[in-house]
């Protein structure tokens, strides 16, 4: 069976892997699963994440953080924009996630940009996902 959406596969796999206590996560690799696991070490939710591409389909390795021993950095996070329904804002519609708490995730002509960073460039575009 084909996959239809890889990005909601990716949140998904670190969803269950939050929820398992596992340390880390392997996911297949692709430009934009690995500029989302960028943004999500830049913004502080994961620890670290390698991309090895020795193997065909290459892999993400995204390794988990956690507060103390039980409790995931993440609280939640969802796929907004959905291949039957894709999610398109401008820059002034850009939302604050839990009143600027998390972070959305868009796609833009500038790259795959945090909501912060697209307002202060400007810039809107695919409303990819949301994490708080």
């Amino acid at each position: 069976m084909a996959m239809t959406d890889p990005v909601a596969d990716m949140l998904t796999r670190v969803r269950n892997g939050l929820r398992a206590r596992h340390k880390s996560v392997d996911i297949p690799a692709s430009k934009l699963k690995g500029e989302i696991a960028r943004i999500l070490k830049e913004e502080g939710y994961i620890i670290d994440f390698t991309v090895d591409r020795k193997k065909i389909p290459g892999t993400i390795r995204v390794r988990l953080k956690y507060e103390g021993l039980h409790t995931s950095v993440i609280t939640e996070i969802k796929r907004v924009s959905k291949p039957g329904k894709r999610v398109y804002v401008s820059s002034t519609e850009i939302p604050r996630v839990m009143n600027g708490i998390g972070i959305a995730i868009l796609s833009t002509s500038k790259g795959v940009l945090a909501d912060r960073k697209a307002r202060e460039l400007g810039v809107g575009g695919e409303l990819l996902c949301s994490i708080y």
